[in-house]
C-alpha cells in the first residue's frame, strides 16, 4: 500500500449478521465499491460521508447520517489540524478493507503479523483470532484523516481494538488520548478504541504511520 493502513485486531470470528453489516457499512460508504472476495472491499470514500464537512458549493453540501467527528466536524478544523485544504482535494479516496484469518482469507499473512506478541495480548486481554485491515491507498494528509475515521466507522459494526503504529515522540501524547487501552512495542504501538482514533484525528500532533 502507498498509504497508512490500520489494524482492527478481533477477539473472537465476526458473526454471519455482524458480516452482514460490515458489508452493507461499505456499501453505503463507498462511491465505488468493488468485494474481490468475501470481506475483501476495494472501495472510494469519498470524505465527506466520513463527517469531515464539505464546503465547496451548495450543490455538493448533501449530508450523512454519520458523525465521526463528535462535535469537531468543520474542515477548516481539520485543516489547522493536519495541514491540507479540503476545498482543494479530491475526496473520493482509494482504500482496501478487508477481512483475514482463518477461513476468510489471507490466513498466512494474519498468522505471520501476529505471532509472538505476549505484550500486544496481555493490553488486549484476547489472542486475535481475525483481524480487519484498513489500507489507504494513497499517501496525502487526507488519507490518514480518512483512514482513522474509516476504521472507526468499521470498529462501531464489527467492534475489536484498533492497532496503531507510532512515530517517534508521538506516544507521550496517544498515551493521555480517551480510549488508549495502553502502549506496547516499546513507545512504537498504540491500542485503543474507535473513540481513540477520533481523539487522534483532532490532536494537533495527528500523523499515522505511512
Amino acid at each position: 500500500m502507498s498509504g497508512p493502513t490500520l489494524v482492527i485486531e478481533l477477539a473472537e470470528p465476526l458473526s454471519p449478521a455482524v458480516l452482514r453489516e460490515f458489508r452493507a457499512l461499505m456499501v453505503r460508504l463507498s462511491s465505488h465499491f468493488d468485494e474481490k472476495r468475501p470481506w475483501f472491499f476495494d472501495v472510494n470514500v469519498p470524505a465527506e460521508r466520513l463527517g469531515v464537512e464539505d464546503r465547496r458549493g451548495e450543490d455538493r453540501s448533501e449530508s450523512f447520517p454519520l458523525p465521526l467527528l463528535g462535535n469537531a466536524s468543520a474542515d477548516e478544523e481539520l485543516s489547522a489540524l493536519v495541514g491540507f485544504d479540503p476545498r482543494r482535494e479530491d475526496w473520493r479516496r482509494p482504500f482496501l478493507v478487508y477481512l483475514m484469518g482463518p477461513g476468510v482469507g489471507d490466513e498466512s499473512t494474519f498468522k505471520a503479523e501476529h505471532a509472538d506478541e505476549p505484550e500486544v495480548e496481555a493490553v488486549l486481554g484476547f489472542r486475535p483470532t481475525h483481524a480487519v485491515n484498513v489500507s489507504a491507498c494513497c499517501n496525502r494528509e487526507i488519507d490518514h484523516v480518512a483512514t482513522a475515521l474509516l476504521t472507526a466507522a468499521v470498529m462501531d459494526v464489527v467492534g475489536g481494538v484498533a492497532n496503531v503504529e507510532l512515530l517517534d515522540g508521538q506516544a507521550s501524547v496517544v498515551a493521555g488520548l480517551p480510549g488508549v487501552r495502553g502502549i506496547t512495542d516499546d513507545d512504537w504501538m498504540a491500542l485503543g478504541s474507535a473513540e481513540f482514533l477520533r481523539a487522534w484525528v483532532r490532536h494537533p500532533a495527528f500523523r499515522l504511520v505511512k
